[in-house]
């Protein structure tokens, strides 16, 4: 592969000199266009030429508006990262809409010096890849544009650019610890290389693999692609808004959710008897879960009134609030309409031994989205996707994933509105979309119907609680955190 650009190419300084303003205006130029654009654009500066990564991100960031892109170096990870899937840094790197990101060492370039190092073998360079693969097709599907560029040097001028540059007072502190070892596993590096860049190779985000060995022509031809790529890019129409109203759904559906048993009842004194217990047990484990570092994301979705709230409130009771985090999610915010929808999810992970309640959830996006219409149909079908490989993330970190689902009756639903509009301190949980929103009960109920059908996995699997009793609905909900917690210890 890397043979077939090893062809000595250059660019006289003279060429290149009268050619660099016409490069910098031409990045200026789209750049100032992409700000009103409804996508961010990232840039991926990976290859074995670690030392012309970071000379070229330089240039970029001379050439163009610093205001409007930012560069992120990803080095060893740290011990914040370390307590959080591999992905999770390069989410919270990602670039809001109009602006641009650069990466170095990022995500690819990690996973085949780790392969060829012997950090990993090939199973879990496969399941590497397959996240990959994954996040990347998130990005594009989502809009952003991805650039990707492989810088390649034959090896003898690599070995020359790294021994001159460890040789050089300004240029020593560049050299990475990565970087000898590419001079030093040349071959083994090349030949991971090659398959990587083969695997993640696609149609919306193909490798510009560019021969580094002269620097000018390096970053004459980065230049043109970033320029040619996002000139086309924004002059393409953007996406229709999405269609809003109200589906037909004349009948009542029959759903996974008819079989939850809704007439389950629990005493107050085995009530009180049964919380007692459960506390006590759940405080044990979750003292221990924080000392051994197991991390817990909590997810609660169902009906509007169906004890969500309280549930979390005895869930949390027999917890450290050191340890725990309870996250409210309501519309996004400007900053989070910016990013692709998960963005705001990857930020709130916990850390190691700490847990992550979430009221209301990436669900979202097939529940509320999918039916009141703020989602295209094609964002939120591939949404299952998107979230199960999410979760399969989290579960292959460590985190334990539980979600519920508190389901009530229509009834039930109704008699508590009007219960809360009776006493001063629940007024506030009545609003005019609570009462809108049960005229679409049906529809509700088969975008949840089919959540749980596709998303419920051995890693994530789906709790239906039956809602209509408070009592049974919020013991049921701590007995399967504590019976989880417990397996993973």
């Amino acid at each position: 592969m890397f043979e077939a650009v090893e062809l000595g190419r250059s660019t006289t300084k003279e060429d290149f000199k009268s050619q660099e303003p016409v490069f910098r205006v031409g990045l200026l130029t789209v750049q100032y266009e992409l700000r009103d654009a409804d996508f961010p654009v990232i840039i991926l500066l990976a290859g074995n030429d670690g030392l012309g990564c970071t000379e070229l991100s330089n240039v970029l960031s001379e050439w163009m508006d610093p205001r409007y892109i930012e560069t992120h170096v990803f080095d060893s990870a740290s011990e914040e990262e370390k307590e959080r899937p591999r992905f999770w840094r390069y989410w919270r790197a990602l670039p809001r809409r109009g602006t641009i990101g650069l990466y170095l060492r990022e995500w690819t370039a990690r996973a085949v010096v780790d392969r060829a190092l012997g950090k990993t073998d090939d199973v879990a360079l496969d399941k590497r890849l397959r996240h990959i693969e994954s996040f990347e097709r998130e990005l594009t599907d989502d809009g952003a544009l991805l650039l990707k560029f492989w810088l390649h040097m034959p090896k003898k001028a690599l070995n020359r650019r790294v021994r001159r540059a460890e040789k050089s007072p300004g240029r020593a502190w560049r050299v990475s610890r990565v970087d000898r070892e590419v001079c030093k596993h040349y071959e083994a590096i090349s030949s991971v290389a090659a398959s990587v860049i083969r695997r993640t190779e696609t149609g919306v985000a193909p490798w510009n693999i560019i021969e580094s060995t002269d620097s000018r022509y390096r970053d004459q031809t980065a230049a043109q692609v970033i320029i040619q790529t996002l000139t086309k890019r924004l002059a393409e129409p953007p996406l229709a808004a999405p269609k809003k109203g109200k589906h037909d759904v004349s009948s009542s559906p029959i759903t996974v959710l008819d079989q939850v048993d809704l007439s389950r009842t629990l005493s107050k004194a085995s009530y009180e008897k049964k919380l007692g217990r459960q506390w006590r047990r759940l405080a044990k484990l979750s003292e221990k879960a924080h000392r051994k570092g197991v991390s817990l994301v909590i997810a609660f979705e169902g009906w509007d009134a169906a004890g969500k709230g309280g549930a979390i409130r005895r869930l949390t009771r027999s917890m450290d609030a050191a340890h725990v985090r309870v996250i409210p999610i309501a519309a996004p915010t400007e900053e989070e309409r910016g990013h692709h929808y998960l963005w705001r999810f990857w930020r709130h992970l916990p850390r190691a031994g700490h847990a992550a309640i979430f009221d209301r959830t990436w669900y979202g996006r097939v529940l509320v989205e999918r039916v009141e219409g703020f989602a295209r149909e094609r964002e939120w079908k591939r949404a299952y996707a998107e979230i199960n490989d999410f979760e399969e993330q989290l579960a292959d970190h460590g985190v334990v994933v539980l979600k519920f689902w508190l389901h009530l009756s229509q009834e039930e639903q109704l008699r508590r509105f009007k219960e809360r509009e009776k006493v001063a301190f629940k007024k506030y949980k009545i609003t005019a979309d609570d009462y809108r929103n049960r005229e679409r009960w049906n529809e509700y109920e088969l975008a949840a119907d089919e959540m749980v059908q596709r998303t419920s996995t051995e890693y994530a699997p789906w709790h239906l609680i039956a809602g209509n009793d408070k009592r049974s609905a919020r013991v049921e909900v701590l007995e399967i955190v504590r019976a989880r917690l417990e397996r993973a210890l």
